[in-house]
């Protein structure tokens, strides 16, 4: 028994340290010069019902599945309700919604409220491009 916890720990000590290292060493794609990513809609200020589509906008690049290793080459990361953008450099992990499959929009549920809505690009490993190829912050309002 204590030699079955004692293994299960030493695994999961090296596969975070070995993720650690190895999420060190990634490669940072660099940003398209004058890519941009956008959200169609909704607009900021927009009032909206729980159930909702959110459409996502690029140019300056294109928009590929998650682990195609294409230039000039990205997938949608939707940031709902976060106060900060994940760590440059580093894959994005949760909350971030990831459309790894080259999604350009989904649908969404949310509680009524005051709400805010990001897109941030990541490239084929999910890291964010250098620079981070983010939206404009935008706050809308869900009414039932």
């Amino acid at each position: 028994m204590i030699k079955t916890k004692f293994t299960r720990f030493l695994a999961v000590a090296t596969a975070l340290v070995v993720g650690h290292a190895f999420a060190q060493d990634l490669p940072v794609t660099p940003a398209p010069e004058g890519a941009k990513v956008m959200i169609i809609s909704p607009k900021d200020g927009d009032v909206v019902s729980t159930e909702f589509v959110v459409q996502f906008g690029v140019s300056g690049m294109g928009v590929a599945p998650a682990g195609t290793d294409n230039p000039k080459t990205g997938h949608h990361h939707l940031l709902v309700d976060q106060a900060s953008l994940p760590p440059e450099g580093k894959p994005m992990g949760n909350p971030p919604m990831h459309f790894g499959g080259g999604q350009t929009q989904t649908t969404l549920t949310l509680e009524p409220g005051k709400h805010t809505l990001q897109l941030i690009m990541g490239d084929m490993l999910h890291i964010p491009h250098n620079p981070p190829i983010v939206s404009e912050l935008i706050t809308i309002e869900v009414k039932e």
